[in-house]
């Protein structure tokens, strides 16, 4: 997983070269990559990269012994986040440019509920505080000292972590860290959930530490319904992982159901969101995005930008991990 988290350098020089190949056409045209994909038996459970093994795990212990799909995604994704060893997902995930780490994580149900926390610190389990904001508040999102304050008084309890690894990276990063905010981007690992119960039900929930070394205040798309993750009851589920600001700026997730609202195949809705992410950024380089799909009715798909991504997927019939892969690359 190394490969995917190093430091881009997005700039002037080689900009041109880049740009003639992430203008082009995708390698396949959505509407030729709309062929329906094999459906699968509920439940379902799908998350991003390697990790996603260990949390669909987790998830599917919770839909076989009766639990229901928000419990599943919300106690899936919880299992990274209590992986200290992971540097783009809970408390032991890479700091900001002033060495805190800050947490962003939301969660949504079939009937269109969602709860979210950003620039959270000190909290191992932000994705249940997020659950808690849709369950016992108006509000959706929560963020920064009012979140920490919400989360203590409904009995939620901070702790104080220090790997001694990320803080020598932290410090090692300082002799030439430059603060601006396009210079050292981390391509990250976020975990996005997606899943389908037995009754047709679907979930979703996404959690993340962040960029590594980001602007202090920096948010990303991990906690922003619509853009990390969308579901609706109806139509489907889609989550994102990746560079957070590409993500933002297409409203990803919601494309991707939306595309599948009006008739798109999963897949193929996956990728014209990568498609819009591409043309409408056309200089830039190296910067990952990936999302994942589930429609209603059992039909998955995935798509990224580079080559690479890969996702966790769970059903009745066993536990894979999957590329979202296809014929070329963008460049």
């Amino acid at each position: 997983m190394q490969d995917r988290r190093h430091f881009l350098k997005i700039g002037l020089v080689g900009t041109a070269a880049f740009a003639t190949a992430c203008t082009s056409e995708p390698a396949n045209d959505p509407a030729t990559v709309g062929e329906a994909s094999p459906r699968l038996k509920g439940p379902i459970v799908l998350s991003t990269w390697e990790h996603g093994i260990q949390a669909n795990a987790k998830a599917w212990e919770v839909l076989s012994s009766g639990g229901n799909v928000l419990d599943a995604v919300e106690q899936g994704v919880a299992v990274v986040e209590s992986d200290f060893s992971n540097r783009s997902v809970g408390l032991g995930g890479m700091p900001d440019r002033d060495g805190h780490v800050t947490l962003d994580a939301c969660i949504q149900d079939h009937e269109g509920r969602a709860g979210a926390v950003a620039f959270v610190q000190r909290y191992e389990h932000p994705i249940s505080i997020a659950r808690a904001v849709m369950e016992r508040t108006p509000h959706v999102l929560l963020v920064g000292a009012g979140a920490e304050r919400w989360a203590s008084e409904n009995g939620f309890v901070a702790r104080d972590v220090e790997i001694p690894e990320v803080k020598a990276k932290w410090l090692e990063w300082l002799k030439k860290g430059e603060y601006k905010p396009i210079v050292n981007i981390e391509n990250h690992d976020t975990i996005g959930m997606i899943a389908l119960d037995a009754n047709g039900r679907l979930a979703g929930s996404c959690t993340t530490s962040g960029m590594a070394f980001k602007v202090h205040g920096r948010v990303g798309d991990s906690p922003i319904i619509g853009a990390g993750l969308f579901v609706d009851g109806e139509v489907g589920a889609a989550c994102a992982t990746g560079i957070g600001e590409l993500v933002i700026r297409t409203a990803g997730s919601h494309t991707v159901v939306e595309l599948m609202r009006h008739g798109m195949e999963p897949t193929a809705a996956c990728q014209e969101a990568v498609r819009r992410i591409i043309k409408q950024n056309p200089g830039m380089k190296d910067a990952q995005v990936g999302f994942l799909a589930i429609r209603k009715d059992g039909t998955v798909g995935a798509w990224s930008v580079y080559r690479g991504f890969n996702y966790a997927l769970r059903t009745g019939e066993k536990s894979e991990l999957r590329d979202a892969g296809f014929d070329r690359e963008w460049a």
